[in-house]
């Protein structure tokens, strides 16, 4: 069942769920989850098409051959190397599934698993077995790689394995090496591609979402996709993007480029968005040291340094002989009464998004149509927030938490609850002011 989320401005809402507004406070002038998830759609050369693929990052050495078509330290897995410095998961989605390779070689039909270019470096060889000659060994390489040995006296007996699958009847016919051919990737991908993947998205939680596009309209669908699922249904993420003055905390925008030839100029993204869910609530990504692939164009003067944090611009520069994140920020610059200019940094978003989520969580699944809506319920649901906001304190996520900033009310209905509460994030420095006076 859809549960309701998001943000509200009266209590009218129809759909039981958690409905949680964030404002700041006027001015003068339970359990935390993990991170490290991101979800992000790749053009490739093989593997699942029309498909969520989960990675953990501990695995990508033993199953990347499997699941992308090459080596972990292949160059066409860059991308995917980038992300996974910092991410612990990674979901990925192949946007370009084109057709599949095969070949048939007298009784036997060989056709690779998943579609794509790699398939056409596919070859099955068949030898009769030394010790039976009723028996054939067919092996199945990538390259010159062997990547499975079956023993078999008839075609039919033959297993599918994770790179190719066999039909046909019959005992096999002895064969050098049969290379599969025909395999190709869709020519070019396009925005339905792209809406196909964050459709499928939906259905998982990651703390950030990456856009490797350099297109314009794609940007903005991956932008507007974001503000909705934030605003409207209380998905708390931050999607990572290519410059796009987005002016909101869910979007970051990186502004630098790569150098090289054909390479996607859109392709810090992946480091970025990697660092960025991987980042805890109580750290900030500040003056975080690059440690990718890529060779990063830093070269802007310190003005335009200057000036791209103050249209919320997420940039790298030169720190001696390293490349550091000049400031964690992202692209909301539209301060308002209701909204400061605390909302720009991402360590302060990313420990209201852990407080949107984490307090979903409790409430749908621990108390929604579970609990009575009584002074004993609501007590319940105020000691377990109270239990959760000192976790925050004790990790120095948020500061001067005391327990009556908490208050739980009875909502506008029998089956509501009100629940207002006051929190001051912490964050990294940054700046350092310092006056001496000489005597």
């Amino acid at each position: 069942m859809a549960l309701g989320g998001g943000t509200f401005l009266t209590q009218n809402k129809s759909l039981p769920g958690s409905y949680i507004n964030f404002v700041s406070a006027a001015r003068a002038s339970a359990t935390l989850s993990e991170r490290g998830y991101v979800a992000m759609p790749l053009s490739l050369d093989w593997g699942a098409a029309d498909d969520i693929v989960t990675l953990e990052a501990a695995d990508f050495g033993k199953e990347a051959m499997k699941l992308f078509g090459y080596s972990p330290d292949a160059p066409q897995l860059q991308p995917i190397r980038e992300v996974l410095r910092h991410a612990k998961t990674v979901y990925f989605y192949r946007l370009n599934g084109g057709t599949k390779a095969e070949k048939t070689e007298g009784s036997v039909t060989i056709t690779a698993k998943h579609s794509g270019v790699r398939g056409n470096h596919l070859k099955v060889g068949i030898v009769q077995n030394a010790d039976d000659n009723t028996l054939f060994e067919v092996s199945t390489y990538v390259d010159t790689k062997k990547v499975d040995t079956q023993i078999v006296s008839t075609i039919d007996a033959l297993v599918d394995n994770d790179y190719v699958m066999f039909s046909g009847t019959g005992a096999p016919t002895a064969s050098a090496g049969i290379t599969l051919e025909g395999g190709t990737n869709k020519a070019a991908v396009d925005a339905d591609d792209y809406q196909t993947f964050l459709n499928k998205a939906e259905a998982y939680a990651f703390n950030t979402l990456a856009c490797p596009s350099a297109t314009p309209a794609i940007i903005s669908l991956f932008v507007e996709y974001t503000k909705r699922m934030r605003e409207e249904n209380g998905i708390k993420f931050q999607t990572v993007v290519y410059r796009s003055a987005a002016d909101h905390e869910g979007v970051i925008s990186v502004e630098n480029t790569v150098k090289g030839e054909q390479v996607n100029a859109a392709s810090l993204v992946y480091w970025t968005a990697g660092v960025t869910a991987a980042c805890a609530i109580n750290q900030s990504n500040s003056n975080t040291t690059y440690d990718g692939e890529y060779d990063i164009d830093v070269d802007y003067t310190q003005s335009e340094l200057a000036k791209g944090l103050k249209e919320g611009k997420f940039l790298f520069h030169k720190v001696g002989d390293k490349v550091n994140i000049l400031d964690d920020i992202n692209t909301f610059v539209s301060v308002t009464p209701d909204k400061n200019e605390d909302f720009s940094s991402n360590q302060v978003v990313r420990v209201l998004d852990q407080v949107a989520n984490d307090t979903a969580v409790l409430f749908n699944q621990q108390y929604l149509g579970k609990v009575q809506n009584n002074d004993t319920g609501r007590s319940l649901f105020w000691n377990e927030l109270v239990t959760y906001f000192k976790q925050l304190q004790n990790i120095n996520a948020i500061e001067a938490f005391q327990a009556e900033d908490i208050v739980v009310e009875q909502g506008a209905d029998k089956k509501s609850i009100s629940v207002s509460n006051s929190i001051t994030p912490t964050a990294a420095m940054t700046k350092c002011y310092m006056t001496v006076v000489v005597q």
